[in-house]
């Protein structure tokens, strides 16, 4: 007989998901510093941003960062649960993927004043094989003065201390393994993690503090951001496809990719080149993310 005895019970869903429906705004201008340390950070070769340039995708969480006050930080370098996410009591946050649409014809541009509009769509429970998660899906909608540029759906994943024997997640190899058109190899070093966390002005200590991400958390190395990734797979296209304007990407973490090795990012076009199948994969080959992009 199971001794599992679940932190998150009936009542304690019930009371989680009375944030479902509750909305956030957040302000932003779209300034040139950002985009220029990402470039850099990302070794391209871009020409400098000016007033009216356009926001690469995915580069939009360069905006809109929470900015909670240290006395308001939790252990894990996240804000203190509870505000607009739930007081989810599952210690190990993740961010597990996520689907975004952009207007084409009312991009994000470098000078706009924009508002993040931020409402918690679903909080979901799940108990199985691996344990206990809880999910949360948020929908952000990035407007400027001509209305939603983009949309985004968020999803967050909570999951218990990891226990000793614990397996990790089941192997996947890429279903497109061996038929990528593009692929680069990126090595995960501190300096690249510390400076996308400080872009991102993301203080979850996963990510940076190695004491902590294997001794209370329990991860072998430490976590490159799933974001990063994502930043990534796009960036492949965007070096493949001169000019390419997305119009859609999904992605989806499958598995955690960390500092301790190198990894690969890859892409392969359908036959008309509107749909672009991307994915990661570690340094054994085993699926670490996947993704499509949708091309205007």
């Amino acid at each position: 007989m199971s001794d599992f005895s679940p932190l998150i019970d009936a009542a304690a869903l019930a009371h989680l998901q009375t944030w479902q429906g509750k909305s956030e705004t957040t302000p932003d201008s779209i300034t040139t510093a950002p985009l220029r340390a990402l470039s850099a950070t990302l070794d391209r070769d871009d020409a400098p941003p000016a007033p009216g340039s356009v926001v690469p995708p995915l580069w939009h969480w360069l905006y809109f960062l929470p900015h909670a006050r240290q006395s308001e930080i939790g252990p894990d370098g996240h804000p203190r649960r509870g505000g607009f996410l739930p007081p989810v009591p599952l210690p190990r946050r993740m961010w597990a993927g996520g689907r975004l649409r952009w207007d084409a014809g009312n991009p994000l541009r470098v000078g706009q004043e924009v508002e993040r509009l931020s409402t918690i769509q679903s909080v979901r429970h799940k108990a199985g094989r691996s344990g206990e998660l809880l999910f949360v899906q948020v929908e952000h909608q990035f407007r400027n003065a001509r209305g939603v540029a983009l949309t985004e759906e968020h999803d967050i994943v909570y999951r218990p201390l990891a226990q000793p024997g614990e397996a990790a997640p089941a192997p996947q190899t890429p279903p497109l393994a061996g038929q990528a058109a593009w692929s680069r190899t990126i090595v995960p070093d501190d300096v690249l993690l510390f400076r996308y966390s400080a872009l991102t002005f993301n203080g979850h200590r996963i990510h940076y503090d190695r004491q902590y991400v294997t001794q209370v958390e329990g991860y072998p190395g430490l976590i490159v951001h799933g974001p990063l990734i994502a930043t990534l797979l796009v960036d492949l296209v965007r070096r493949s496809v001169p000019g390419a304007q997305l119009t859609s990407f999904a992605f989806k973490a499958v598995r955690p990719t960390f500092d301790l090795h190198a990894f690969s990012v890859h892409g392969t076009p359908s036959a008309d080149g509107k749909t672009i199948e991307l994915w990661a994969q570690d340094h054994e080959g085993w699926l670490t993310m996947q993704a499509t992009a949708t091309l205007a």
